[in-house]
């Protein structure tokens, strides 16, 4: 009777920490927009992220704490105005006399490939929270299934080495 009781503990135990993952949080993000990547990784990652339970994924990005993406520069730029709107200056240095954004700042030119990198952006203050590269060996789906599970291994392990 007491070794039942025990195993059922261990049971109990094991699937409040499998359905916890839904409520997990990498860098202070519990939900995250997912923006359309180079050969459908896009999509092998959403699978992965819920699956896994590492982050909550969402198809409103207003409902976004953050935005995976596989470029930065003045492309992300964009598509985050497109979605959000200009970003909010803090203080009247970040604007030019016109009224917009400094544009003397040096932006990131896009590299010229960037299958297999992968960056959490803060959707609010814009900044690149974690970044990795996993390039997949084709655009086989097993080789994206392959890339994506590694990405989201190292998202994971890094938000428990916090």
């Amino acid at each position: 009777m007491i070794g039942d009781m025990k195993w059922l503990s261990i049971v109990a135990l094991g699937a409040l920490v499998c359905f916890s993952g839904a409520n997990a949080q990498v860098f202070g993000v519990k939900t995250v927009y997912v923006l359309p990547m180079s050969g459908g990784l896009d999509q092998y990652l959403a699978l992965q992220l819920t699956s896994q339970g590492v982050l909550q994924v969402v198809t409103d990005p207003k409902k976004a704490d953050a935005i995976l993406t596989d470029g930065i520069g003045a492309r992300l730029e964009e598509s985050l105005t497109d979605l959000y709107g200009a970003p909010v200056a803090k203080d009247k240095s970040d604007r030019d006399k016109s009224g917009s954004f400094d544009s003397g700042h040096p932006t990131m030119r896009p590299l010229s490939s960037s299958r297999g990198l992968v960056f959490l952006v803060n959707r609010t203050s814009r900044d690149v929270l974690w970044s990795t590269f996993e390039q997949p060996k084709g655009t086989q789906p097993d080789e994206l299934k392959h890339a994506a599970e590694k990405i989201v291994e190292r998202l994971a392990k890094a938000n428990t080495a916090k």
